[in-house]
């Protein structure tokens, strides 16, 4: 004799009385959401952003193992600029750029974007020559790029010391008027709100532990420490640990992990007008509305996961200041920080489809992710609604690291961030 459970009887008797059609009766589970983004930092909440705003899709949870822009976004020199030389990079750059410009209106949110120049020294012959080359490259690509002499850049930013006698002294800079800084932490508010207003969940201290694959190697879903969250489609967007959130899917990428350090001082009246950077001695220092000087250092030579980083990075780094700018000696320093920057064999990021059915990743910004965020968002979105990438994003495949097609600003970048 066939033996039933109390629930099978109850079911066929619900069927039998109501029509309950028969397929019906044991319904495969239906994902929870269309998307997932993994990473509520800008990159991810930007994503969230346009998902809905732009392509309708509005069933989305952005999953954050801590608070909602904690991360690398939160632990940032606030710097926006375009001025890259290949063709590619400065595509997606000058794209956010574009964006930088009108996303406070876009939001109904002050971002604080501040188009107060960007100017990179040159200090050697080699120098010149390279930010002469990135000038005019610029402009074939539509982006505002300039030489300065030396009394020129001393006139544009006063603090500046141009003294032949200095160690290093100032022979030049490239400038681009538009690029400036804008407020680390209000974009990743001002998209959080407006994702939130167009239906988009944001869950915070949930942290992913896994993700999930079907029989046919698609996507399911993420596994999490509030349980499991079913998606037909996942995007990671994890800035310093992409490599262990792919690892879960079985995707191997090219990048290595490393701190980047920053501190600011205490606050002072406004004294530096614009953003200065030099690559000879590896230093770049603007200043805050609250009137800190935010002064940023290099990658450590080593990879890690720790968000502090070597002290004598932080020493060299205000030498360097200190060489530039010899009137700040006396400052005191209130605080420094660390993020983890994933870093492609070319110095350019991934914006991509992955070769699993459902899963896509934008990773591999090394120090330039948050002058991306609204076109890394804006690109990143399209990509994944329509399951093709945006033709800006197109060259930032994880392809090219088989072809040898890369974009290899590590060698063209004059100054890393």
């Amino acid at each position: 004799m066939r033996k039933y459970s109390v629930f099978a009887i109850a079911r066929e008797a619900l069927r039998h009385h109501t029509g309950w059609p028969q397929q019906w009766t044991n319904p495969e589970p239906q994902p929870a959401y269309d998307v997932i983004i993994v990473g509520a930092g800008g990159h991810g909440l930007a994503t969230a952003y346009y998902l809905a705003a732009e392509h309708g899709v509005t069933n989305v949870a952005v999953i954050e193992k801590g608070w909602l822009g904690g991360g690398n976004t939160g632990r940032n020199t606030t710097i926006v600029r375009s001025n890259y030389l290949y063709d590619e990079s400065a595509g997606i750059y000058d794209h956010a750029v574009k964006l930088w410009e009108g996303l406070s209106r876009e939001l109904n949110y002050n971002v604080m974007y501040s188009p107060r120049g960007v100017m990179m020294l040159a200090h050697n012959i080699h120098d010149a020559q390279v930010f002469k080359r990135h000038i005019h490259a610029n402009r074939l690509n539509g982006i505002d790029n300039e030489w300065l002499t030396a009394g020129e850049a001393k006139a544009f930013c006063p603090p500046l010391n141009i003294s032949p006698a200095s160690r290093y002294p100032v022979i030049g800079a490239a400038l681009q008027r538009r690029g400036g800084t804008a407020r680390y932490d209000a974009v990743a508010w001002g998209y959080a709100r407006g994702a939130a207003a167009r239906g988009v969940h944001i869950l915070q201290n949930t942290e992913v532990t896994g993700i999930r694959r079907g029989m046919n190697g698609a996507v399911e879903g993420v596994e999490t420490s509030r349980g499991f969250i079913g998606a037909s489609k996942v995007g990671v967007v994890a800035a310093g640990h992409s490599t262990v959130v792919m690892d879960m899917a079985g995707v191997r990428m090219p990048l290595e992990s490393y701190p980047l350090q920053a501190l600011v001082s205490e606050p002072v009246k406004p004294v530096v007008p614009c953003v200065v950077m030099s690559n000879t001695v590896h230093a770049y220092i603007s200043q805050s509305d609250k009137g800190e000087l935010v002064i940023g250092a290099g990658t450590d030579q080593y990879t890690s996961y720790s968000q502090t980083g070597g002290l004598h990075i932080l020493q060299h780094t205000l030498d360097a200041i200190v060489e530039m700018f010899p009137m700040f000696s006396r400052m005191k320093m209130l605080r420094s920080w660390g993020g983890i920057v994933d870093v492609t064999p070319d110095r350019s990021p991934i914006l991509a489809k992955t070769p699993v059915k459902g899963l896509f990743v934008n990773c591999g910004w090394g120090t330039g992710g948050f002058k991306a965020t609204p076109g890394s968002g804006h690109v990143f979105a399209h990509t994944i609604a329509r399951d093709e990438p945006h033709p800006i994003a197109a060259p930032f495949t994880l392809e090219r690291f088989r072809t040898g097609r890369l974009i290899d600003e590590a060698a063209a970048a004059a100054v890393a961030h």
